[in-house]
């Protein structure tokens, strides 16, 4: 099996980043073009745009917590050579945990979904460590 196919999901997962980030640029064009903002404030404190665009926003922001995780064990283990059937299954399993996440995020914001989702891709996480730990502990 080729090791960089553990490239596919960290992709996908930089792209869904992207995403987002052009989400908040869709919301915040709307939301001046429709004079729902006032400049000044919104230049001093995020939380004076409307209400989708803070939810964008702050989507952006977890794009930036526990996928950097994801992007730690994904490169280490392309770099340890441990990228494996199981481990390309798992972080394709992370990506859409945070695809799914995402949605409801900037969509419905129902947080009690929210958070089951949340933990699904944090309990991937769990597994893709364990992983790379029996990886270096048995087969390196």
């Amino acid at each position: 099996m080729a090791s960089t196919l553990i490239l596919g999901p960290v992709l996908a997962q930089v792209s869904l980043t992207l995403a987002v980030f052009v989400l908040l640029l869709l919301r915040k064009s709307v939301a001046v073009k429709s004079g729902q903002v006032d400049r000044q404030k919104v230049a001093l404190d995020n939380k004076s745009w409307p209400d989708q665009v803070v939810q964008a926003s702050n989507n952006i922001a977890n794009q930036f917590e526990t996928p950097i995780l994801f992007y730690v064990l994904c490169l280490s283990a392309l770099a340890l050579n441990a990228v494996s059937g199981w481990l390309i299954v798992l972080a394709w399993g992370y990506v859409l945990s945070r695809c799914v996440h995402c949605y409801i995020h900037v969509s419905s914001n129902y947080v009690p979904l929210r958070m089951k989702v949340f933990a699904v891709g944090v309990l991937i996480l769990f597994f893709m460590v364990a992983y790379l730990a029996w990886y270096l502990t048995f087969q390196s």
